[in-house]
C-alpha cells in the first residue's frame, strides 16, 4: 500500500477518537496527518511527510487553543444563567430594611439584597446573581 494510505487511516483513527474526548485538539492533529497523506501523495520522502504532518499539527493546535474554542468560558456561576435558573427571573420587594428584605420566591423565603447602584424602593426586581441563599437583585 501507498505510504498516503497509512496516512489517511491514521487520520481516521484521530477523528473517531475525537468524537469520544469533545474537543477539538485531536482533530487538529488529524488535520496535520492529512497534510501528511498529502505531502505522501505528492511523492515526498517519509521524513519530509512526517514533518509535514507535525508541523500542520502543531499549527493548528496552537492556533485552535488561541481562538474561543480551545478555552472554555470562565465565568461567575454565581452569575451565570446556564447554571441557574433563577439568573435573570423577576420578583416584587415590598420594602426593603438597610437595603435588604425577605421575599416568597418560588414558594420559599429568600433573603434579598440589593446590587451595587440599585434603589431600595418598593417594586418589581430583576435577579442579576445568588449567592448561596440570597438573592442579588437589580431595577427591573
Amino acid at each position: 500500500m501507498a505510504d498516503w494510505i497509512y496516512w489517511l487511516v491514521a487520520a481516521g483513527v484521530l477523528v473517531l477518537f475525537e468524537l469520544f474526548t469533545g474537543t477539538f485538539y485531536l482533530l487538529m492533529i488529524a488535520i496535520g496527518v492529512g497534510f501528511g497523506a498529502l505531502a505522501a501523495l505528492m511523492g515526498l520522502s517519509l521524513p519530509a511527510q512526517t514533518i509535514a504532518a507535525a508541523v500542520v499539527g502543531l499549527v493548528a493546535t496552537g492556533l485552535l487553543h488561541r481562538s474561543r474554542f480551545g478555552r472554555p468560558a470562565r465565568g461567575d456561576p454565581a452569575r451565570d444563567r446556564n447554571v441557574n435558573i433563577d439568573i435573570g427571573q423577576h420578583l416584587t420587594v415590598e420594602a426593603w430594611r438597610d437595603g435588604k428584605a425577605r421575599v416568597m420566591y418560588r414558594g420559599a423565603l429568600w433573603d434579598v439584597e440589593l446590587a451595587p447602584g440599585a434603589q431600595s424602593q418598593a417594586g418589581v426586581f430583576k435577579i442579576v446573581e445568588v449567592q448561596g441563599s440570597r438573592l442579588i437583585v437589580a431595577g427591573a
